[in-house]
């Protein structure tokens, strides 16, 4: 099979990327330069990872640190992911958009659309793991603080279009156990994530429900395009944020509600695995989601 047709054949689950550098200190005095890629896991009726994981690690000297080495690197994992039975992906995920224009480069002729997009819940836990157990077992490990890189100044959160504005929203709350079966739920547009493990069955999970009466369909197809990442408070503003720099207002909120809500995302970020939820319908009493997505509040990097 060509590599370039990977859109003739079956494909699999989305894969997420990452390509930057590590802690680490190689002989030459030049940081490690790394290849993360995992598949984005599908999620199973009981709201579990539904089948095997692929995931692949590629270490590149900082000297040849560019898209033709990733794409050939990416020739290397999608041999692999065949090898060990896994269908190519469709979709590529990258999240750090300082690397966005390699990815892009490198992606092209592979067949696989890139999505910029820090929906990438997979791969940043991943990443978390391996910088906790991992990287500090490595020759070279650069340990103790670190100067932070520069952050990127926040787009101010756009209001909503009116394509995209419902009628109302209101605040909600799920207990993990109910959220788990998500997957047999009657919906138009979703994206799911599996349950982290270990979690008690009857914490809630916050989330937010958008009411578009008529154009509810419509309201949810729009913000399927979005990539949504999170729900989180700018001040006294609840604010979404989607795909890979996309801030959007919902609404203002007062003073004590902002308060509460900061609260209650900073209880599900300990009790839930940092677990939300977004949804779309028509009206209060329909029993049809036309959107869900379940979202995690974790950190970028």
């Amino acid at each position: 099979m060509t590599r370039s047709a990977v859109n003739a054949v079956t494909t699999g689950p989305d894969w997420e990327l990452d390509y930057y550098s590590r802690p680490i200190l190689e002989a030459d005095g030049k940081k490690r330069w790394e290849l993360l890629i995992c598949t984005t896991p599908e999620v199973a009726a009981d709201g579990r990872p539904d089948g095997e994981i692929f995931r692949w690690v590629r270490p590149c000297p900082a000297a040849t640190v560019n898209s033709q080495w990733l794409r050939e690197a990416l020739e290397e994992a999608l041999a692999a992911a065949e090898a060990d039975g896994f269908a190519p992906p469709r979709r590529l995920r990258c999240w750090r958009a300082s690397m966005r224009t390699m990815v892009q480069r490198a992606a092209e002729g592979l067949g696989m659309e890139l999505i910029a997009s820090r929906r990438t819940y997979s791969l940043v836990s991943w990443l978390q793991e391996r910088e906790q157990q991992i990287y500090p077992l490595e020759v070279g490990y650069m340990a103790g603080p670190l100067a932070p890189p520069p952050q990127p100044i926040r787009p101010v959160p756009l209001p909503l279009p009116d394509a995209a504005r419902g009628e109302r929203w209101s605040w909600a709350g799920l207990p993990l156990q109910i959220l788990s079966t998500a997957a047999q739920w009657d919906t138009s547009f979703s994206g799911l994530v599996p349950l982290p493990e270990g979690l008690e069955s009857t914490a809630t999970v916050p989330g937010v429900r958008l009411f578009g009466g008529p154009r509810a369909l419509a309201i949810a197809g729009w913000l399927a395009g979005l990539e949504p990442v999170r729900l989180e408070l700018e001040g006294r503003q609840l604010v979404l944020e989607a795909g890979l720099e996309d801030r959007w207002l919902l609404g203002a909120l007062s003073e004590a509600e902002a308060e509460a809500a900061r609260q209650t995302f900073a209880l599900a970020r300990e009790q839930v695995g940092g677990l939300q939820f977004l949804t779309v319908q028509g009206k209060e009493s329909d029993q049809r989601f036309e959107g869900l997505w379940v979202m995690r509040d974790l950190p970028d990097a």
